[in-house]
């Protein structure tokens, strides 16, 4: 391994070096088989995802995903997207400011603002808007991007 590629620590990652400012979107509508599927991951059963006269009278007026079914897309465009396939969060920082009900759609954003040339991590600004573009979760993530080639 010559000197140069031992400075570079995106040798070998799939998507390569991401750019500043580079970023990737996705979309998808919530859906009722979302907060079943989460409930039955984590034992979620808050009522204000199942009790629907219930939920109508909360500040949401409406039944909502769980938070984790919101950002839960955020890891999508992060495994998928960019910085791609064998990215991993080293650490998140979110703020929710908006719920999510059944049948909205979102978009999860993640924008590069720091790239480090020695290790392969990212720090990226995050966001989860709904169909009015209104930010349902921000912040901002780390993440650690691993060589899969060979493995």
């Amino acid at each position: 391994m010559s000197e140069t590629d031992k400075k570079n620590g995106w040798t070998n990652v799939t998507n390569g070096k991401p750019a500043l400012h580079q970023s990737s979107e996705r979309s998808r509508v919530t859906k009722m088989e979302d907060i079943h599927a989460f409930t039955e991951m984590t034992g979620d059963r808050n009522p204000v995802h199942y009790d629907e006269e219930l939920a109508r009278k909360t500040p949401f007026g409406k039944l909502i995903v769980q938070g984790g079914v919101t950002t839960g897309i955020l890891n999508a465009c992060v495994a998928e997207d960019l910085p791609g396939p064998g990215t991993v969060f080293l650490g998140t920082n979110l703020v929710f400011k908006k719920a999510v009900g059944i049948g909205e759609k979102i978009t999860g954003r993640v924008e590069v603002i720091s790239v480090r040339d020695d290790k392969p991590i990212c720090q990226l600004n995050v966001s989860v808007r709904d169909s009015v573009g209104d930010i349902c979760v921000e912040g901002t993530a780390t993440t650690y991007t691993m060589p899969l080639e060979g493995l």
